[in-house]
């Protein structure tokens, strides 16, 4: 695990990597993804918690956890979530559009809903969340203003969108959502996605026509 935004023991993001598979129209990928440590030394946020819940755990170190945030509802995000749940102690919250990806995976549901506008706190930084659709219809994106960060899940990646060749995804929505949603954020924003390498607001908006041009 290392740390990515700012040093103990204030508030900080931690970046975690899991390995496992994703699944989805009858395929399956093998896939590394990155897991976010929102907090302090006393108290975190998890984002996505992929793969192996001990690990997840094991990165936690005892902190307390005051939610699991899931960006959207692909099992590469989700299939962990309930033991890592169980683990640690705190409530798994995901956009109810993506209860269909959700429902795949898991019989009980989620423990709460996340919508547009939601905030979460944690060691004194806010996460603010962003209904940012298309590579799924609850993809959400988490902005921590006082960090100078926004974790994208796969909505953005280092070089263009996510994905948006499979079921319930569509390319004009996802670019709709990185327009109003993510490059209208200031252009020294860190963008913390949920796979490979981190890239910046500033760094990623001048490609936009390519990217729509490109197309899915």
């Amino acid at each position: 695990m290392e740390t990515v935004v700012g040093t103990a023991p204030g508030a900080r993001v931690e970046r975690l990597v899991t390995s496992g598979t994703f699944s989805l129209d009858g395929g399956t990928w093998d896939v590394d993804n990155n897991v976010w440590i929102v907090g302090d030394d006393a108290e975190v946020i998890v984002i996505d918690p992929a793969h192996n819940a001990a690990e997840v755990a094991s990165a936690v170190a005892g902190r307390a956890v005051r939610a699991i945030l899931l960006t959207h509802g692909h099992d590469d995000h989700v299939r962990a979530a309930r033991e890592t749940a169980a683990l640690l102690h705190a409530p798994i919250h995901l956009n109810p559009a993506d209860r269909m990806l959700w429902d795949a995976v898991h019989e009980a549901a989620p423990d709460a809903e996340i919508n547009a506008g939601d905030t979460f706190t944690v060691a004194g930084v806010t996460l603010e969340a962003l209904h940012t659709p298309g590579h799924s219809p609850g993809s959400t994106s988490f902005l921590a203003r006082d960090l100078g960060v926004v974790f994208t899940g796969d909505t953005m990646f280092q070089g263009g969108p996510g994905a948006t060749g499979r079921s319930y995804s569509d390319f004009p929505t996802i670019i709709e959502s990185i327009k109003a949603q993510l490059l209208t954020l200031p252009a020294d924003t860190r963008v913390f996605t949920g796979h490979g390498g981190e890239t910046s607001i500033g760094a990623e908006a001048p490609q936009l026509d390519e990217w729509i041009a490109r197309g899915h």
